[in-house]
């Protein structure tokens, strides 16, 4: 068989039916690599994101914790001076507060530290693991 341009044209059975020119498949390719790779750059600003959120609102909560952790210490400073003062049940008054003052800073604490360590380091694993696995399989393309 012979083309237009008088070339033979590959006769193989293993041939591909491909119409598209050499350069139009290069075009091809530039095209979806370019829209691979702004598909992962969304996806790492996505998790970036995330995880800045995840750590904006850890550090929140330990700001919150360490208010509430003076009010705390003001408390036990006031049972202190109360107790020793009048020796009467007003201190245990003062001193219930305090502990419970105390327990919310714990969990808030608690709190805060969990989410900072969800949104830390702030690296875009999925976004570099599937970048990864693109590399990956252009490589197993090419060496076929």
């Amino acid at each position: 068989m012979v083309t237009h341009s008088g070339w033979a044209s590959d006769t193989r059975p293993d041939a591909p039916e491909d119409p598209r020119s050499l350069g139009r498949l290069v075009g091809d390719l530039s095209e979806q690599a370019t829209r691979l790779v702004r598909a992962e750059i969304a996806l790492a600003k996505g998790e970036m994101t995330a995880k800045a959120q995840q750590m904006g609102v850890g550090a929140g909560l330990l700001a919150g914790a360490g208010v509430l952790g003076l009010y705390t210490l003001a408390a036990f400073i006031a049972t202190a001076i109360i107790g020793l003062a009048n020796v009467v049940p007003a201190w245990l008054a003062a001193l219930i507060v305090s502990v419970v003052l105390l327990l919310v800073t714990a969990v808030l604490a608690l709190l805060g530290v969990k989410h900072v360590k969800k949104g830390a380091p702030p690296v875009p694993e999925r976004a570099m693991e599937n970048l990864q696995e693109d590399v990956d399989t252009v490589k197993k393309g090419l060496h076929r």
